[in-house]
């Protein structure tokens, strides 16, 4: 790696008062303050991600190498954590931005000064990275088959057509892996890094969600983009790419995730809680917390919760495979699911209101099944895993039972 090409860090790689856990409490209370508003107008949050560079925060997951502060897991999901609690949106935007880094400082097929520039503006400028996989056709590329964003090969450099739709952060990325397909006879696939300043690159802002509405995921149009040879990312042809997610890809993916959502969960078992002891019915004379029905159900949530907390912390802790962490994202968006509508289920039409924040807390968990891997690829994998266990333990004992010698066996 030649040090000439990397920046020397712009922006304090942690807070510039020292004192992490201060900030954290101060943007999201912040943050909190203002997610309503977003939620209702579908804006996207610029303001939050400019306080959040303020504090280097944008670029925890860069390599210290090229001036970022290469924090752990463990802290990148401390940081998600504090920051969901007072926006999730906020916050899923910031786990594609560490996911990505992540992504780039370990592929090969990204060459050193590209990471070296995508680092440096997520340094200097709290520049945003994320990829733009999912398309109307196609769905998302984790099931398999080519995209139709093609990539033509010019004497210039690649031009690129196509459209993405969900693009998560849309409206604030500077920087864009486009998942394409060469216009080769023997098509190559992989992504294709874009600036999004680049003629060409159009925002479609129809984003009109359930939940997550701040995540400005709109459609972005790519109409005949170009961009330079060499940034074209690990392309290879179909084949040769694996569906599955790697292992390091695949515990971050479900710790930042299954965090966001989790939190999203804990915001609203608090409500409930606090919405228990002041509620107090005239013809009960009492808190509603005084109820062994309602102190039951809080446990409930709280069990549902606790064991979020033990897989997202074993998870961290590793080591883990790909297919037990998809495990994890499965059970603890499920289990973040189930608490909300728990306590969703005992307030009747308070917990619906728009007055308060549990509806809103319910339309942003739900969307929690929709992240790759989803449900139904993450039981299908964990089911063939299972048999193929047991079909290769059932061959070892076959073969161990053929190579052992008999004879009679004489019992005196």
């Amino acid at each position: 790696m030649s040090v000439s090409l990397l920046r020397p860090p712009v922006s304090p790689a942690l807070d510039p008062t020292g004192d992490l856990p201060a900030t954290l409490r101060a943007l999201r209370a912040e943050f909190a303050a203002r997610a309503a508003d977003f939620d209702r107008t579908g804006t996207f949050p610029h303001a939050n991600f400019a306080r959040l560079h303020e504090h280097g925060l944008l670029s925890l997951a860069v390599p210290a190498a090229y001036g970022g502060a290469d924090a752990p897991l463990a802290t990148l999901a401390r940081v998600v954590g504090e920051i969901a609690r007072g926006d999730p949106s906020t916050a899923l935007v910031l786990v594609m931005q560490y996911i990505f880094h992540n992504l780039a400082a370990r592929s090969p097929g990204w060459p050193v000064h590209l990471r070296a520039r995508v680092f440096g503006d997520a340094i200097a400028d709290g520049a945003l990275l994320n990829g733009l996989r999912v398309e109307p056709e196609l769905g998302t590329p984790a099931r398999g088959g080519l995209p139709d964003t093609v990539a033509r090969l010019t004497p210039q450099g690649w031009r690129i057509s196509g459209r993405k739709i969900y693009s998560t952060g849309s409206p604030g990325l500077t920087w864009l892996t486009v998942w394409a397909r060469s216009d080769e006879a023997v098509p190559r696939v992989g992504g294709w890094l874009v600036h999004h300043a680049t003629p060409g690159v159009r925002i479609v802002e129809n984003w009109d969600h359930l939940g997550m509405r701040a995540t400005g995921s709109h459609e972005v149009v790519f109409d005949d983009v170009l961009t330079p040879l060499d940034h074209a990312l690990d392309i290879k042809p179909i084949e040769q790419h694996d569906p599955r997610l790697d292992t390091q890809f695949a515990v971050w993916n479900s710790v930042l995730i299954g965090t966001v959502y989790d939190v999203v969960a804990r915001e609203a078992r608090d409500w409930f809680a606090g919405w228990l002891q002041d509620r107090q019915p005239a013809n009960l004379g009492a808190p509603l917390a005084s109820l062994p029905r309602f102190q039951e159900a809080l446990g409930r949530i709280d069990a549902l919760l606790f064991a979020n907390r033990r897989l997202l912390d074993a998870a961290i802790a590793g080591p883990t495979s790909a297919a037990d962490v998809s495990l994890t994202k499965y059970l603890v968006t499920g289990h973040a699911i189930s608490a909300v509508e728990l306590a969703v289920g005992l307030t009747g039409n308070p917990g619906l209101s728009r007055a308060n924040p549990l509806e809103r807390h319910l339309r942003n968990v739900l969307c929690s099944r929709v992240h790759t891997p989803q449900n139904d690829t993450i039981l299908v994998n964990a089911g063939k895993a299972a048999l193929s266990a047991l079909a290769t333990e059932r061959l070892a004992a076959s073969e161990s039972m053929a190579s052992t010698p008999t004879g009679a066996v004489h019992v005196s």
